[in-house]
């Protein structure tokens, strides 16, 4: 069927391992999140209030794993203690052999001390900078396993719309390359950010002990590594917006390319299909390209930057040596001070690229993990346990039901009718006029605008959507088969039913008969949707599989779709036997399959114009008719092989 327009998402509550604050993007009142007015890479109104944001979200997310950052702390304090204090020690080594060749009087054990002192902190050093690894990795790991469970349980209470609206490759994109990038960039953020901070402070204050007029030369890099950080910051977050945008564009196409190569294959569109991947592989390609560029300037400009503060450290400081203000040693471990107080400087403007990149995915998968969701359910088991009571008779009622998509644009509504326990109701009408939408409101796929539906006296927004939904077997015109035996795939309906009860839903359902033929029978593996099965029979499993699951209610929407003569006739009578004793909604096309319904419902532009039996319907002369007429009238054409209006 032609798939009904997307769903309004409706009202957002916070994300599954997520937070309460706001999400990232504003949202129209009807739920649908607003564009944000066009502006230039690195300009959006708010985007820095944006980051920041983002930034202590991410931070936010580290608490469960507080113990650990605890750790990475004190190694890392551990760390920038030892490799402070051995500059010092080691300039005092200098001092004992500078004194040694002057003066004669060279004391070799406090030499050896010194020396020993010194290899002790770099050893220690070495050890503490592994623990803060390991301990950063772990936190990082966490960080993004918990984002993953997070994405995860936000999918099952997004509205069916979302994925409408969205590419799947993108979703898929977020999920993973994303999460993956937040991983790598925090792990190398928390290894180096909090090492260069510190290790800034403590060379900082060892330069102001040693020679506060060399301190103050080397803080003139201070002001002038700010600036370019800050400027070039700007320039590259558009960029690295634009660069993780791409990319889920690219793992959209991706996506679509797989599922449908069969189709661009037979239509020869082989060449366009390589062309749109490549256009859109050069824009990632350039986005990319921009994005390193632009942030890598940074790390030449500290250098450069770095360089000259070392040059003036080092006149300056021989003079000091010359007018006796400074020891040698003193001046060689100033020296040292300011490598370790530049080195830092140019880390930090190096991570300013895995900054930025790690910002934006964050972006991303906040975005998904704030977009609105289905209302939350009632408190579970007030109406029965979560698998639907054995004497569940299946009466449904619906009364008045009304419901759009937008405001004021109504798909269906006013609808009124009644399904009796046991009977089959046929829904039928032009592509477009809310058959789909029908069995959607039944199920809880989309919640009503206004009326009621209740199954067996209650209110379906009375049960939680678990408690709704274990009423239902489903066979769609789509059917969906995981990678798996063919017996898991039939099992899937009732988890844990035995190799009898499997087989028996199997025979009851024309699945047997061709399963057996195969080489591994109930054990073939099935991969790509079963691909490796004819669509009647992927259909007859999911027949099988619903079967199986014995529920009370049947949702069958366009069933015999897409299928063969010889095959439809198979699929009818399995469900003809799968309709014993339970209420049915049919949904169809082909007419000839609703004949025997109990009730046919004829829908046009979301109302009830007709209801009835076939004969009833028949008689009246009216919609039903002239569809019923104009599709056998195509049929009779199809065979004679005259056109139309021969």
């Amino acid at each position: 069927m032609t798939p009904e327009p997307p769903p309004d998402a409706g009202t957002g509550t916070p994300a599954a391992g997520g937070t309460t604050e706001q999400p990232l993007l504003d949202t129209q009142p009807d739920g649908r999140r607003a564009a944000l007015p066009s502006a230039p890479p690195g300009k959006t109104p708010g985007a820095s209030r944006l980051r920041w944001r983002t930034a202590g979200r991410l931070l936010g997310l580290l608490r469960p794993s507080k113990l650990l950052i605890a750790g990475v702390l004190a190694a890392t304090c551990a760390f920038v203690v030892l490799n402070v204090l051995a500059p010092k020690v080691l300039g005092d080594a200098t001092d004992v052999v500078v004194a040694g060749v002057t003066g004669g009087t060279f004391d070799q054990d406090q030499l050896a001390a010194l020396l020993a002192g010194v290899s002790l902190m770099y050893l220690g050093a070495s050890a503490f900078s592994w623990i803060q690894g390991t301990l950063t990795a772990v936190a990082a790991q966490r960080l993004s396993s918990g984002l993953r469970a997070s994405v995860e349980d936000k999918l099952h209470v997004l509205p069916s719309g979302h994925f409408d609206e969205q590419h799947r490759g993108d979703v898929l994109s977020r999920a993973t390359n994303d999460v993956d990038n937040i991983a790598q960039a925090l792990n190398q953020l928390l290894n180096q950010l909090i090492m260069s901070l510190l290790m800034l402070s403590g060379a900082l204050a060892m330069m102001l002990w040693i020679s506060p007029v060399l301190a103050v030369i080397a803080l003139v890099s201070v002001p002038v590594s700010t600036l370019i950080t800050v400027l070039v910051a700007r320039k590259s977050q558009g960029h690295f917006t634009e660069q993780w945008g791409s990319t889920g564009e690219l793992h959209a196409q991706l996506e679509e390319l797989f599922t449908g190569h069969e189709v661009i294959k037979a239509f020869g569109r082989q060449e366009a299909a390589a062309s749109s991947f490549k256009d859109a592989n050069d824009r990632l390609c350039r986005a990319g390209a921009r994005a390193q560029y632009v942030s890598g300037v940074v790390q030449p400009l500290m250098v450069l930057v770095s360089n000259l503060n070392y040059i003036a450290v080092a006149v300056v400081g021989a003079l000091q040596v010359l007018s006796g203000a400074m020891t040698i040693g003193g001046l060689q471990a100033f020296i040292q001070f300011s490598r370790l107080f530049s080195q830092p400087m140019g880390q930090i403007g190096g991570m300013l690229t895995l900054l930025q990149s790690c910002l934006v995915s964050a972006g991303r998968v906040f975005d998904l993990l704030d977009a609105p969701e289905i209302p939350p359910d009632p408190a579970p088991g007030r109406h029965g346990a979560e698998v639907a009571p054995p004497h569940a008779a299946g009466r449904v009622t619906f009364e008045r039901v009304t419901f759009g998509y937008r405001p004021g644009s109504p798909v269906v509504q006013d609808l009124s009718f009644t399904v009796e326990p046991g009977q089959t109701v046929a829904i039928v009408g032009h592509t477009g006029a809310g058959k789909t939408t029908v069995v959607n409101l039944l199920m809880r796929f989309n919640e009503l605008d206004s009326g009621r539906i209740t199954v067996d006296g209650t209110d379906i927004a009375e049960l939680t959507r678990d408690e709704l939904r274990a009423r239902f077997g489903t066979v769609l015109q789509d059917s969906w088969l995981f990678t798996g035996s063919i017996r898991e795939n039939i099992e899937y309906g009732r988890p844990g039913a035995g190799d009898a009860a499997v087989v028996a839903a199997a025979q009851a359902s024309h699945v047997d008969q061709f399963v057996r033929a195969l080489p591994e029978g109930y054990d073939t593996m099935l991969g790509n949707d079963g691909d490796s099965l004819s669509r009647g029979q992927r259909q007859l499993i999911s027949i099988a599989r619903a079967q199986l699951a014995g529920r009370s209610i049947l949702v069958l929407d366009e069933a015999t779709s897409s299928v063969d003569s010889r095959t439809e006739v198979q699929i009818r009578r399995a469900m003809r036997g799968l309709r014993q004793g339970r209420t049915s909604f049919v949904i169809a096309h082909r007419l000839s399959t609703v004949r025997d319904a109990d009730l046919i419902l004829v829908m046009d532009q979301g109302r009830i114009v007709e209801q009835g039996t076939h004969r009833q319907l028949i008689s009246r002369g009216g919609m039903y008719l002239k569809l019923y007429k104009a599709q056998f009238a195509r049929r009779e054409q199809a065979t004679s092989g005259r056109e139309p209006g021969q």
